[in-house]
């Protein structure tokens, strides 16, 4: 694994970041991440960078802040690098930083084989497929999720702003996963409707063991069957209503993503959906609460506004 580690370490800070001589780089782990955040903070280091690493304690939840000496290194660096065992994506912190114009690589419950591995896709043809689905779904009024299974959700995507996560974090202010492949928006609050049969896995939970159907009323998650159904309500009403929002819509881009249990490689499955409740004010919503889960449905039909962007698990856009 080692060579294709290193070569997936190089195409982060060389591809993803362009990282320049002397750009300030932030790499944030934790205990059980130090060793992989060691391994980049060197590897930035050699890229000519200024590499310092901040070891923090996991965080209760998904979303849940860094410590404030660290939110303020944040936004005194140019580059961010979060191998993490809990997201800080949808963070007030990460949010300010990426404002602020620093460049953000999310990574949270990444290790240094499903680095290896899903960052050898083809990044030209992540960001085609990237750009495709997030023109579709920047563009429509409505999304329609069925599957065999039984899922059946409209979401309203009106006046939302589609993000492609595809690797392509040079730019003053960019942020998205590594590894990478997606797209997704924050569907409008209270616009949510149906059933969502999840037959991947859900984040905090890990993979099913057999469908979970969740039922969605007015843009939240109202009932959840089985024991993973039960863990994923727990999870997110312990942050009161707002826990339960529907908080994203995503497609998956990733031809080398397989279904692990970990929800950073599941989401980015080709041909896979995934719904998240909780915070989406990260991604353009307006819901900020410190939880963010995703549930990933491995064979779904996408509809946007009538045209399908996705077709029994197959992309067809």
């Amino acid at each position: 694994m080692g060579s294709a580690l290193d070569r997936a370490v190089s195409t982060l800070f060389r591809d993803c970041l362009d990282l320049s001589p002397s750009e300030e780089v932030l790499v944030i782990c934790n205990p059980m991440t130090e060793e992989l955040g060691a391994l980049l903070r060197i590897n930035a280091q050699g890229e000519g960078g200024e590499a310092t690493l901040a070891v923090i304690s996991e965080r209760e939840s998904h979303a849940a802040e860094p410590p404030l000496a660290v939110a303020a290194a944040m936004l005194a660096a140019d580059i961010v690098v979060a191998p993490t065992i809990q997201s800080i994506s949808h963070t007030e912190a990460r949010r300010a930083a990426t404002e602020a114009g620093v460049r953000v690589a999310s990574m949270p419950g990444v290790t240094g084989e499903m680095m290896a591995r899903v960052m050898g896709a083809d990044l030209r043809l992540l960001r085609k497929r990237g750009t495709s689905v997030g023109r579709t779904l920047g563009a429509g009024g409505q999304a329609w999720i069925t599957c065999e299974k039984g899922s059946d959700l409209r979401l309203g995507l009106e006046d939302r702003t589609a993000i492609v996560d595809a690797g392509a974090l040079n730019m003053r202010g960019a942020f998205g996963n590594i590894p990478c492949g997606e797209a997704f928006i924050a569907p409008m609050e209270g616009t949510a409707e149906g059933t969502l049969v999840v037959d991947g896995s859900i984040a905090g939970v890990g993979k099913v063991s057999a469908p979970v159907e969740l039922t969605v009323r007015d843009g939240h998650l109202t009932e959840a069957t089985g024991p993973e159904g039960a863990q994923l309500m727990q999870l997110l009403t312990e942050h009161g209503a707002d826990g339960t929002s529907v908080a994203e819509l995503g497609i998956g881009t990733n031809e080398s993503a397989i279904l692990t249990g970990n929800i950073l490689e599941d989401e980015k499955i080709l041909g896979t959906a995934h719904v998240a409740f909780g915070a989406s004010a990260a991604i353009g919503g307006t819901v900020q609460v410190p939880v963010h889960l995703d549930c990933v449905v491995l064979r779904p039909t996408v509809e946007v506004d009538g045209s399908a962007i996705v077709r029994a698990g197959e992309l067809v856009v």
